[in-house]
């Protein structure tokens, strides 16, 4: 779960909390990628849900995101309050007390994995559990202060949302939900490695071993130009599978080569300056590249249930 999310366009304010503090340890725009993931992974699975319990299952993988967005608050409200982008956050600035925090995430957790699983399997409530776990003790903190490998391993909390849709649906974990990990997981290193790239002076400041500041500039583009060379194979997998048609391979070549071409333009930069273009420029095509990877995987299962209805 490491789309981008932060505090720094919010006016700084002190003292009681509000609603939308609350709704801020939740991480939002984090959520929103959760959501859609996870609505992927239910959409595309084989069979159906009962509409009610689909909006049920997302709200729990919702909730649950969140839940880890608030624990991942708690626990980083010493390096939030150095970072441009994070020191308004709630804790920080001193709006919501570190106790009040965990304890918001902890109730939020459990909540959100028994109403799962007593709603659609165990199989998918154990995975939202395993998610939460995930992203709460093994990525922040265990890997974000100890190794500059923190997003490669920690990307696996933001990829197992697919997973969980379909595990919803089916109450199986499958190759074709496995390939839908597989590209979360890679999009993740190069997506976030690009917005390190030009936020160095922050992560310094805060003592996070980010790529850039432990492997170096030059390290860390030639990193990110071999995960989108990967990424951009790995995203037919799915095809391969039977799970996307023509027109998912389509966008994934399309949408593929665009990513390695703007890797490589990182990687050619010539200056300081260049390369923090290109790196900016990466990580926002970024942002929409899954939505739009997924949205052509959507249109095709829509095509292929549309043909088996009429059928």
């Amino acid at each position: 779960m490491t789309y981008i999310d932060d505090s720094k366009g919010m006016p700084a304010l002190t003292g009681e909390a509000r609603v939308e503090d609350y709704l801020t340890l939740l991480k939002p725009r984090v959520m929103s990628l959760v959501v859609f993931t996870a609505l992927v992974g239910m959409l595309v699975a084989p069979g159906g849900i009962n509409p009610v319990i689909g909006l049920i299952a997302i709200v729990c993988i919702a909730i649950g995101g969140g839940a880890s967005g608030a624990l991942n608050m708690w626990y980083d409200a010493d390096i939030d309050a150095i970072m441009s982008r994070t020191q308004n956050r709630p804790i920080p600035a001193g709006r919501i007390s570190s106790g009040e925090a965990l304890s918001f995430g902890l109730i939020l957790s459990g909540f959100s994995v028994a109403l799962l699983g007593l709603a659609t399997n165990w199989v998918a409530g154990g995975l939202l559990a395993f998610t939460i776990f995930f992203y709460a003790v093994i990525y922040t903190i265990w890997l974000k202060r100890s190794t500059p490998q923190n997003i490669v391993i920690g990307g696996a909390a933001g990829a197992f949302p697919t997973m969980i849709g379909w595990a919803a649906v089916t109450g199986t974990i499958s190759l074709e939900s496995l390939a839908l990990f597989l590209i979360v997981f890679l999009w993740t290193p190069p997506h976030f490695w690009a917005l390190a790239l030009y936020k160095q002076g922050d992560y310094a400041a805060a003592g996070i071993p980010m790529m850039p500041n432990v492997a170096g500039e030059a390290s860390t583009k030639r990193q990110i130009f071999v995960y989108s060379v990967i990424l951009a194979v790995s995203a037919f997998v799915p095809v391969y599978l039977g799970t996307g048609g023509w027109i998912y391979g389509a966008v994934a070549a399309i949408t593929g080569a665009s990513f390695v071409y703007l890797a490589v333009r990182l990687l050619r930069a010539p200056t300081n300056v260049d390369m923090r273009k290109a790196a900016r420029r990466l990580f926002t095509y970024s942002l929409s590249y899954l939505f739009v990877l997924f949205l052509g995987l959507l249109a095709d299962s829509f095509i292929a249930r549309l043909g088996g209805f009429w059928s």
